[in-house]
């Protein structure tokens, strides 16, 4: 199945774009999903954060406890890259599972991945690379909207993610999300039409 890698900066709506591509009949893997599920009471991803930085860093629940872990490795190369080392591994490992396992008629698949090019990790999977893209204020905007988060902790998520024109750089293809969903929704079914064409 040919595997369409999807990324974008915090706040560019990558999960709405993701929503519009299954309507159209493609299949989705989420490693957002993942991420949340392995980092839930008793995953695995729980469970390596509390080997790797401390039980401190769980709540009372068990999960990754992730607004002191975004503190942490915000700020912190180090402890982010020890992050990553520990959990995008396993995240990567569900996510091919899940290709794997994904049905034969979808006419191809939608890898949603924050950080698709910082890790490089589905470079070997991937068909194309397709990037959902927004100004920044607008990115901030919608991130404050969503999360309530302050400017300079939003400030700092996009500081740790590849800069906007480098991810640009290495798409394949790009959506622009500067306008409403119904011009979203369109430039989606252009791309679909194309994804599919190539299938058949």
């Amino acid at each position: 199945m040919r595997v369409v890698g999807l990324t974008g900066g915090i706040g560019s709506g990558k999960s709405t774009v993701a929503e519009l591509f299954v309507r159209h009949g493609a299949a989705l893997v989420d490693t957002d999903e993942i991420a949340h599920a392995i980092s839930a009471s008793g995953g695995i991803g729980a469970q390596a954060i509390a080997h790797a930085f401390g039980a401190d860093f769980l709540d009372a629940t068990g999960a990754i406890d992730r607004a002191k872990l975004r503190a942490l490795v915000f700020g912190n190369d180090a402890a982010r890259a020890q992050l990553n080392g520990v959990l995008h591994p396993l995240i990567r490992q569900e996510a091919m599972r899940r290709l794997a396992a994904l049905p034969a008629t979808a006419p191809y698949a939608i890898l949603a991945v924050p950080l698709l090019f910082e890790t490089n990790a589905y470079a070997d999977v991937m068909w194309r690379a397709l990037v959902v893209d927004c100004p920044e204020a607008m990115q901030i905007a919608r991130v404050k909207a969503r999360n309530q988060l302050d400017d300079a902790t939003i400030r700092r998520i996009m500081e740790a993610q590849l800069p906007r024109q480098a991810r640009l750089a290495q798409a394949d293809d790009v959506i622009v999300n500067d306008g409403d969903l119904a011009q979203l929704a369109d430039n989606v079914k252009k791309l679909h039409e194309i994804y599919a064409q190539a299938y058949e």
